[in-house]
């Protein structure tokens, strides 16, 4: 039910993540088209924070409104206005909260009443007593219908040997137009489960073919800093742009990769020399910010960046081998004066990360010899 729609709000300074759907409020005896925000929290917006209870009340009262009248008028975010016609609505008071419980489940990493279903199935499977059916078969129930068809997460067969299963032969499933469960309904219900489970057990077996899809070190943070002068053991410090870890690209020498980037933005040849030979990489950054810069720039600046860090890193053999430390650590790196290369708490993209982490590849690469480059 979350899917792709992801919120948050911030509470105190947390992150609360959250999820939204459509919903009609019923206001004055209005109806207006909403957006209902549903958080990890159990907060509910509805025109305004409200917990689980409170909403079930409003849901109660019809002010969260899921009977829609014939000719009742509505309006959408002052896009459009409406009278009904004919109004169907396959929500009802009850579906709707307990979609909303199994969202706040979703979005806390508990199981929802479909993983609670399924689970109850297992137990009936492995041990297939009419006791473990009635348990299985009252778990499904308690899945919100209009979500019942999803719980195998197969859109050919849908709900129907789950609904086969708990009903059991001779028994009746939930919708009525299925009648009578017959014994060979039952037994293709059965096949069904006991290949699922064989394609499980094969697929947890196998090991995928590149790996894990993501790496499991920890993350580093490089926090901003102006270093102005080399030390002797630098650790993390050498990573950052601004270090001066003197570098020479295209016949040109430059006191750090922040100097050379900024001397390569500006367009003109001799403001370009004067940004080389700053004090430090701030005072680069602010003659290159009083320049005219070069066209396209902000179309090749990552390329460049990239070209710059192979160069620091190919020339720097110690400061590479602290980039190789970080093993398969996302890098994440601060600029305050950038939310384009800089993470920043979140807000930034973090391109200077990045790229740290694509050099840091490919020194690896280089080292184990895969390809002469």
């Amino acid at each position: 039910m979350i899917g792709n729609r992801t919120t948050h709000r911030t509470a105190d300074g947390i992150r609360i993540p959250g999820t939204w759907r459509h919903a009609f409020i019923c206001n004055g005896g209005q109806y207006f088209l909403t957006d209902l925000f549903i958080y990890a929290d159990g907060l509910i917006d509805c025109w305004g924070l409200v917990t689980v209870e409170e909403f079930e009340e409003k849901l109660r009262t019809g002010w969260v409104a899921t009977n829609l009248p014939e000719g009742g008028e509505a309006s959408a975010h002052e896009l459009a206005h409406w009278k009904f016609g004919e109004p169907e609505s396959w929500l009802t008071p009850e579906l709707l909260l307990a979609e909303v419980r199994d969202t706040i489940d979703q979005l806390n990493g508990r199981p929802d009443s479909t993983d609670r279903c399924l689970a109850a199935v297992d137990a009936f499977l492995a041990d297939r007593t009419e006791e473990n059916r009635a348990a299985a078969r009252a778990a499904f129930l308690a899945v919100p219908e209009s979500q019942r068809r999803f719980a195998l997460g197969d859109m050919d067969s849908k709900d129907w040997p789950l609904r086969v299963l708990v009903a059991g032969p001779g028994g009746r499933t939930y919708l009525p137009y299925d009648g009578t469960v017959t014994q060979q309904s039952y037994d293709r219900a059965l096949a069904y489960f006991e290949e699922q489970a064989r394609w499980r057990a094969k697929r947890a077996a196998e090991v995928p073919a590149d790996g894990p899809a993501a790496p499991h070190a920890p993350a580093v943070q490089l926090y901003h800093s102006f270093p102005r002068e080399p030390v002797a053991d630098p650790g993390r410090l050498g990573l950052r742009h601004d270090y001066p870890a003197p570098i020479r690209v295209a016949d040109s020498d430059y006191p750090s990769v922040a100097h050379a980037y900024w001397a390569l933005s500006v367009a003109e040849p001799e403001a370009r020399h004067t940004v080389a030979a700053a004090d430090n990489a701030l005072a680069a950054r602010t003659l290159a910010a009083g320049a005219p810069r070069r066209e396209d720039w902000e179309h090749v600046r990552t390329a460049v960046m990239t070209h710059l860090l192979r160069a620091k890193y190919d020339q720097h053999p110690d400061l590479a081998e602290i980039l190789l430390a970080t093993d398969d650590a996302t890098v994440i790196y601060d600029d305050m004066t950038s939310e384009f290369w800089g993470d920043n708490g979140g807000r930034g993209r973090n391109w200077s990360g990045r790229l740290l982490e694509l050099v840091r590849s490919e020194l690896r690469m280089r080292r184990a010899g895969i390809l002469d480059v």
